[in-house]
């Protein structure tokens, strides 16, 4: 696996505020540990640059007040609304101990099945990996000319000698979807030939022809009954 080189200078006090004192100098405050004791350290924010926003996973050659260590980075904090990097933690490695560590997926090759119309989606992009850190690769890549529509690669596919991989064997990695079909349907077009609501606008008005007759007044039921 490549490596990357970060300079490092001891930290003479801890605590939150010389922490908020290094980060509004430009400086990331860190800790180093996995060794014999461990090891807090400051570094120029520059310094991070090409370690952190990469797809890549580098082994870290870190120099602090002299002394060299190999490491790997296991955990980084950011602020939350200038997501500035505001922590960093670096995991000390010795070359008899293996490690895990994260290691990006690379597709190649173009799908029988994407040839077919599929779409092929990818849903890992990093594996996590336990290997001793000289038989540690740089990728993982996975071959996908081979792949029909709905067929996958898992997890469990990928063989690397000396290396052991510790997601799920039943882990999707990447699949051939089959592309959507859009039907458009036709509006259906309401009836028209409902007869209105009582009162509704254009209801036939009392009197005519097919009309509900007048309700008789009391008076003339009266007038009748003399009769």
């Amino acid at each position: 696996m490549k490596s990357i080189a970060i300079n490092g200078v001891p930290r003479e006090s801890l605590g939150k505020k010389n922490a908020k004192h290094l980060r509004t100098a430009g400086n990331v405050p860190c800790l180093l540990y996995g060794g014999k004791t461990p090891v807090h350290f400051t570094a120029s924010e520059k310094e991070f640059k090409n370690l952190v926003y990469t797809p890549n996973t580098y082994l870290v050659d870190l120099s602090i007040g002299g002394t060299a260590y190999k490491a790997v980075m296991r955990d980084i904090q950011f602020h939350p609304v200038s997501e500035r990097i505001e922590h960093i933690d670096f995991f000390e490695i010795v070359p008899d101990r293996p490690v895990v560590v994260q290691i990006p997926v690379k597709i190649t090759g173009t799908a029988i099945g994407v040839r077919e119309g599929g779409q092929l989606l990818t849903k890992i992009r990093k594996l996590r990996v336990k290997a001793l850190p000289a038989r540690l690769p740089d990728s993982i890549e996975v071959n996908v000319e081979h792949l029909l529509l709905s067929k996958s690669v898992k997890v469990g596919d990928i063989k690397i000698p000396d290396v052991e991989i510790l997601d799920s064997p039943n882990n999707i990695i990447t699949v051939v979807k089959k592309a959507r079909v859009i039907v458009e349907e036709t509006p259906v077009v309401a009836a028209t030939g409902a007869a209105p609501a009582a009162g509704a606008e254009g209801a036939a008005p009392a009197g005519a022809e097919g009309a509900a007759p007048a309700a008789v007044p009391a008076a003339e039921k009266k007038e009748e009954k003399k009769k």
